[in-house]
C-alpha cells in the first residue's frame, strides 16, 4: 500500500517515451523521463516521494521535499490565497497551510515552522499549531539518549525544542551560546525527565567526554591568549559563554580540575598557565 506523503520503494514496471510505469498495490504510476536515471531498467526497485494532485490522486516524484509527512520544517510562504498559505517544500506542487491551521496569518515572504500532516480528506497540508502534535505522555526516553533537536519557540528559559519529531523539550538559556535561528536541527541529549514528564535537553553530552571537552577549550584558550585568560568564578555566565561556549558550572569545575593538575595559577585577575 502506498504511504502518501513519505519516500516508498517502488518497482519499475515498463519503461517508454513517457516515462517510467511504477508498480503499486493500487495500480501504476507514471514517472516523468526527466526524473528517471538513463540506467533505470525495468524490475529495478527506486525510491519515490508519494504526494496528491489537486484531485487527491497520488504522483510519484524523484525530487526530495523538505520535510515528509510527520516531519517539521521551516518553510517560505510563496502566495497567500484564498483557501490559506501556499509553501515552498521543494516539490513543484506547493503545500497548503489552511487558515485554520494558521495562530497568525501567513504572508507572502515569510517562513513559518510547519508540521506536515494528512487533512480529514487525505491530502498533504501543514500546519502551523506545533503544539497539538508533541505528545507530552508515555514518554519512551530516557536520560542521556541521543536525540534530534529542532529549536520552535523562545522563551526567558531558553529555547523549546522539538525532540525526534515527537516530543517537546527545554533546551536552557545557558546552552545557547549562538542564538540558533528558529527550525535549525540540533544534535542533543536528554538531560533529565522531570516528575511532571517534562523534558529538559543539553548539547553536550554527560560526563567525562563533557569534562574533557571543556578542559581542552579553556587551555587552548588561555594558550592562544598568550598564557591568560581574564575570566575567574566571579565572572558573569553570559562572558564565560561568549567566550568559551560553556556554561558557568562546567567553568568552574574544569578550572578547578585544571588548578589541582598543577597547570593553571588562578588569580582575581583570571587563569594563567602555568611554566
Amino acid at each position: 500500500m502506498l504511504a502518501i506523503g513519505r519516500t516508498n520503494r517502488l518497482k519499475i514496471k515498463a519503461i517508454t517515451a513517457e516515462g517510467a510505469y511504477l508498480e503499486t498495490e493500487e495500480g501504476v504510476l507514471l514517472l516523468p523521463p526527466t526524473e528517471l536515471h538513463p540506467s533505470a531498467k525495468p524490475g529495478e526497485s527506486i525510491a519515490v516521494f508519494i504526494y496528491t494532485d489537486p484531485e487527491g490522486r497520488p504522483v510519484a516524484t524523484r525530487l526530495k521535499p523538505k520535510a515528509e509527512l510527520g516531519e517539521f520544517a521551516l518553510l517560505e510562504v510563496k502566495e497567500a490565497g484564498r483557501y490559506g498559505a501556499f509553501l515552498d517544500w521543494g516539490l513543484g506542487k506547493d503545500l497548503l497551510a489552511p487558515f485554520s491551521e494558521q495562530p497568525e496569518e501567513m504572508r507572502k515572504g515569510e517562513r513559518h515552522l510547519v508540521r506536515v500532516y494528512l487533512d480529514k480528506s487525505g491530502r498533504i497540508a501543514a500546519s502551523a499549531k506545533i503544539g497539538k502534535f508533541l505528545e507530552e505522555e508515555n514518554v519512551s526516553l530516557r536520560g542521556g539518549d541521543e536525540v534530534e533537536l529542532m529549536i520552535y519557540e523562545f522563551t526567558d528559559l531558553g529555547a523549546k525544542v522539538i525532540i525526534n519529531n515527537r516530543y517537546t523539550g527545554l533546551l536552557f538559556r545557558d546552552e545557547l551560546y549562538d542564538k540558533p535561528p528558529l527550525g535549525e536541527r540540533l544534535a542533543g541529549y536528554v538531560k533529565k525527565i522531570r516528575d511532571d514528564r517534562k523534558i529538559d535537553v543539553t548539547l553536550r553530552k554527560s560526563g567525562c567526554n563533557d569534562l574533557m571537552e571543556a578542559r581542552g577549550k579553556i587551555l587552548k584558550a588561555v594558550t592562544e591568549n598568550g598564557g591568560f585568560l581574564p575570566l575567574n568564578d566571579k565572572s558573569p555566565p553570559e562572558v564565560i559563554s561568549e567566550v568559551l561556549r560553556m556554561s558557568k558550572k562546567t567553568f568552574k569545575r574544569t578550572v578547578g580540575g585544571l588548578y589541582k593538575e598543577g597547570l593553571i595559577i588562578l588569580s582575581d585577575a583570571g587563569i594563567t598557565l602555568r611554566s
